[in-house]
């Protein structure tokens, strides 16, 4: 299962970023442009594209998101014929998910607490890096590839299930944060009725 999730995440990771780096070249092609997702002044792409932080390492970040999610789909179908990586892979692979998620908590707390915005494409990338953080966190405890006692290797295990949980909890707290600071669901269903 965890391998058909890391294909799956990894596929839509990576259109969102290659969604968003078409809309970043067309930005810079034409300047003034509109991104395809913007929407609203709510929610929209242009400003997180443009904002010092829509490029934190000196260049777009979806470009990380073009490299970066090749990963989890390469990861994903080797597991599925039968490869086994040694520990330092897994813990390598841990550490890239890491980052990613802390990537993805600055992102969303900037989004919501510095720009004001909901960018889709954004949005789409915290829906997969979340629970893919998740799962191969509890992946490599519950395997022993990050040393553990036997009590929390047994606990990864039984949360496993609980994935998909743990990330619909994650989503919630992440809604509640935009409506608590955007007034996010009047903002978005009023421009839907106007």
């Amino acid at each position: 299962m965890l391998a058909v999730w890391l294909i799956i995440a990894g596929l839509i990771g990576w259109s969102a970023a290659f969604a968003l780096t078409l809309d970043k070249l067309n930005s810079l092609a034409n300047p003034g442009a509109a991104a395809s997702c913007d929407f609203s002044v709510l929610v929209q792409c242009s400003t997180n594209l443009e904002a010092p932080q829509g490029s934190l390492f000196g260049f777009p970040n979806p470009l990380i998101g073009l490299g970066a999610w090749i990963a989890p789909i390469v990861v994903g179908a080797a597991i599925l014929a039968g490869a086994r990586f040694a520990r330092w892979f897994w813990l390598l692979f841990e550490l890239g998910m890491l980052l990613a998620f802390v990537f993805v908590i600055f992102l969303i707390i900037t989004s919501i607490f510095v720009l004001g915005t909901l960018c889709p494409w954004c949005m789409v990338t915290w829906l997969v890096v979340i629970p893919s953080f998740y799962a191969v966190t509890l992946h490599v405890l519950r395997t022993g590839m990050l040393p553990a006692p036997a009590g929390v290797r047994r606990a990864a295990g039984s949360l496993m299930t609980w994935v998909p949980l743990m990330a619909v909890l994650s989503y919630a707290v992440i809604v509640v944060l935009a409506q608590i600071r955007l007034d996010a669901l009047t903002n978005i269903f009023g421009s839907l009725a106007g």
